[in-house]
């Protein structure tokens, strides 16, 4: 649940975002700047946080009353030694923080950190990741609680997708990729499974909005609607001329999360009633009209 520090939106603070070079860090630098908020990006050529120096390089670069905003990582986290990468830039951050003034800390993770639930997901639910991705994202949080005493506000986005996304992940973002080139789009099975999708402008949008109310606790960015990937890929399929087609495969192993994971997006409607999620249909036909928008010129 989401805890507001202030009254009223205030976006006289600085906004110092790490990790701002990447889709969802470059996002929330629009969307902070956008809503009048003093926004100051730090890439891993400003900052390295693996690196000995990083935690007096990053506590020079701060100035008291800042809000921090962390949103680097190296991910998808896919094992062990990835997972310690993640832990360590995290433990930079909290060497880099420690007894500095700090007004606000938010922090990037993921609905990965939840475990799998046939009722709508919600920020109470059980916090028991069964993926090194999910184990990540819960160390950091629990690394950051226990060093930083202020008030820290949780964002954890579940499926993202967007135009700039550079992971091509299996979803909205890999079936406009292949829709604009005129390639079909190739299911696993016959993408039965369902999710929810979020789009980035609203994740960033969320954390503007959690930067200048000060907000402490977990919010989940989701849309509270779940979509089989095969009813996506029909309709990106039908976003772009001519239309492609839309293949099935014989699945192999499992379906992640059983097949099935909503989401309860009511503590949104919460922390911030006036804040609309865009549908997927809505979000995804628009980053389909600016990737067709690309290839014209």
């Amino acid at each position: 649940m989401l805890h507001h520090n202030l009254t009223a939106p205030k976006n006289s603070t600085r906004a110092v975002v790490l990790g701002s070079g990447g889709f969802v860090g470059g996002a929330c630098m629009r969307s902070l700047k956008a809503s009048g908020v003093e926004a100051v990006g730090l890439s891993r050529s400003d900052v390295d946080l693996l690196a000995p120096e990083a935690p007096s390089v990053l506590r020079g670069r701060l100035l008291p009353e800042d809000t921090l905003v962390f949103i680097s990582a190296r991910a998808p986290c896919k094992n062990a030694a990835m997972l310690v990468e993640n832990a360590r830039m995290a433990e930079t951050v909290c060497a880099a923080i420690k007894g500095f003034p700090l007004s606000h800390l938010v922090y990037v993770s993921s609905d990965a950190v939840y475990r799998d639930s046939d009722a709508p997901l919600s920020e109470e639910s059980c916090a028991e990741p069964a993926s090194p991705h999910g184990a990540m994202h819960i160390a950091r949080e629990v690394l950051l609680r226990s060093e930083y005493q202020g008030p820290l506000g949780i964002l954890r986005p579940t499926l993202i997708y967007g135009a700039a996304d550079p992971h091509n992940g299996y979803g909205p973002n890999r079936f406009r990729r292949l829709a604009a080139d005129g390639q079909p789009i190739s299911l696993f099975g016959k993408g039965e499974e369902r999710r929810d999708h979020v789009s980035v402008n609203d994740v960033a949008g969320l954390l503007t909005s959690m930067v200048i109310r000060r907000s402490s606790g977990v919010l989940n960015a989701v849309s509270g609607a779940v979509v089989s990937f095969g009813e996506l890929a029909e309709f990106v399929a039908g976003q772009f001329s001519p239309r492609v087609s839309v293949n099935t495969t014989t699945r192999v192993g499992a379906m992640p999360h059983g097949g099935f994971r909503p989401f309860d997006a009511s503590g949104i409607r919460r922390a911030f009633p006036d804040f609309r999620i865009m549908s997927w249909r809505d979000g995804v036909g628009a980053m389909c009209r600016d990737q067709a928008g690309l290839r014209k010129s």
